[in-house]
């Protein structure tokens, strides 16, 4: 039966390193890791501690500081295989993984699959006559020395690739090898893991030559398996699935993409948003999960094209799946602070968390920096985030798992307030009134750029009235819009005079209400 070695290359998530480990070893399998040199000492020691009585875990001996584009990718994965080999004598096949790489299969069926055929899945095309290479430099690549990394030293980088056009310093590309070009992700036989690793040993020009191509994990193995292996044991094709976009990004696969993964014809899947805690889960599950059937549809990548097709000659996703439901769900409550001090309504919803335990964000439709969880990109921007406003918060209530959400609003954002005053779920406005000194307004000027550091003073005294009726304009617009359900607090009133509005608005006790109440810093400038 096939044992895997898996070759896990990471340098991010050591607990999610822990997790992927564990999880391959525990159904027979083994792993090797290279954790980048670049990564926090810290991280790789927790790593280490964790795994360290693994028996089924081994590490590369050295440690290389990777760089996307760089030989230090070929040199790492080179490092991790040689302790692979060296560990697991029982492996029969090695497969090269990233930290973000998820199983979709299970691990009987990835076992099968091994079995079914002796043959290498490693994708090799004809580096000059296939279209592989979309856009950017093609024989560059190879025929001009590259000492310096593309996209930390672009400039450098093109200055001496230009130089050694000008001089004429292309060089030749090893007489007996026909480059190949194709997915760094790989699974390889034993036999021929030790055929290639040999060759290293013998050819140090081979390796000399490839050490300044420019992005080498996509030609190295690639173009040694084909020239090590006969053609006949060669399967052209990556056993994980991944995609890329039209700009050559890799495309993440969120918690709704389970069903789609599972589907493809493929053993693993990457990228795995960092944030899809849900679709880790299942995938995990999967894996361990003891036989199943598993009816491959492939479209995978025809949906992807197809929508992202759609969209760029003007149609939309249609229907988008945050347009599958337009309100945020009658079950829900969603309780809005409007506050012109954004610092209090800060501190007021941080307490809300503590005393109660409700999750709640602050200025999300006014600071991009608000903290968010990845939400597959809606919350990007705050262009998008108020476009999409319900969907953002639909998504909010599920990624928190919870029916309650306070969130902070600015008092200018009337029409937000009233979108979600109007919407089937209870929602509820909390109005914080607070005391503006002339100090406070000043700071207010300049931090909105209606006045500078240097601005006279006769200037600031006129400003001053203007800046706060337009305050007192604002909180009477609010007053005269008729909320449903509206409350207030004071910076003027006692704690026990705002302990019951904030008990109602918050549908919790008065007991809890007034420890929020009595926060001492809370109004503080």
């Amino acid at each position: 039966m096939a044992r895997v070695a898996y070759i896990l290359l990471c340098h991010k998530d050591p607990e999610g390193i822990i997790a992927q480990a564990e999880r391959l070893t525990a159904a027979g399998d083994f792993v090797a890791i290279h954790f980048d040199a670049r990564a926090p000492r810290e991280a790789y020691g927790r790593i280490r501690s964790a795994l360290g009585a693994n028996s089924s875990v081994t590490f590369a001996a050295r440690r290389m500081k990777c760089g996307w584009g760089e030989w230090s990718l070929v040199a790492a994965t080179l490092e991790a295989v040689r302790a692979a080999v060296t560990a697991f004598p029982r492996a029969t096949h090695f497969y090269m993984l990233s930290g973000d790489c998820m199983p979709i299969k299970s691990a009987d069926y990835i076992h099968d699959f091994l079995d079914r055929e002796d043959a290498d899945h490693i994708e090799s095309f004809d580096f000059f006559r296939s279209d592989w290479i979309k856009t950017g430099i093609r024989e560059e690549r190879l025929i001009y020395r590259h000492f310096v990394n593309e996209r930390s030293r672009r400039r450098l980088f093109y200055v001496l690739l230009d130089l050694q056009k000008r001089l004429g310093l292309a060089r030749r590309i090893p007489a007996e090898l026909q480059i190949q070009i194709g997915s760094q992700w790989w699974c390889l036989r034993r036999r021929t893991v030790e055929v290639l690793l040999d060759f290293c040993e013998r050819r140090p020009d081979v390796l000399r030559f490839f050490r300044t191509t420019w992005i080498p994990d996509e030609t190295f193995f690639q173009t040694l398996v084909r020239h090590l292996v006969p053609g006949n044991e060669i399967r052209s094709r990556t056993l994980t699935f991944l995609m890329f976009t039209d700009y050559g990004m890799p495309v993440t696969f969120y918690n709704d993409h389970y069903d789609l993964l599972v589907g493809q014809d493929y053993l693993f899947a990457r990228k795995i948003s960092p944030e899809a805690a849900a679709l880790k889960q299942r995938l995990g599950q999967l894996y361990s999960a003891r036989g199943g059937r598993f009816p491959v549809s492939n479209e995978g990548r025809k949906l992807h094209a197809f929508l992202a097709g759609r969209g760029r000659i003007g149609r939309r996703f249609a229907p988008r799946f945050w347009e599958t439901e337009s309100s945020l769900g009658r079950e829900r409550t969603l309780m809005m602070v409007t506050c012109k001090k954004w610092h209090v309504a800060k501190r007021l919803v941080e307490r809300v968390r503590q005393v109660t335990g409700t999750p709640a964000v602050d200025y999300l439709f006014n600071e991009v920096d608000t903290p968010l969880p990845d939400l597959g990109g809606i919350q990007t921007t705050l262009e998008k985030r108020t476009r999409h406003r319900r969907a953002l918060l639909r998504m909010l209530f599920e990624s928190w798992q919870s029916d309650r959400l306070v969130i902070c609003i600015d008092p200018a954002n009337l029409d937000l307030m009233q979108d979600f005053n109007a919407d089937r779920a209870q929602t509820r406005l909390l109005e914080v009134q607070c005391e503006f000194s002339d100090d406070y307004l000043i700071g207010h000027a300049r931090r909105i750029g209606l006045a500078a550091e240097h601005t006279p003073a006769e200037v600031i005294d006129r400003l001053l009235p203007t800046i706060r009726y337009d305050i007192r304009f604002e909180s009477d617009r609010i007053r005269d819009a008729e909320f449903r359900r509206i409350y207030r607090i004071r910076e003027a009133a006692s704690v026990a005079d705002n302990t019951r509005p904030l008990a109602e608005f918050l549908g919790i006790s008065e007991a809890q209400a007034h420890e929020i109440a009595a926060t001492d810093y809370l109004f503080v400038d």
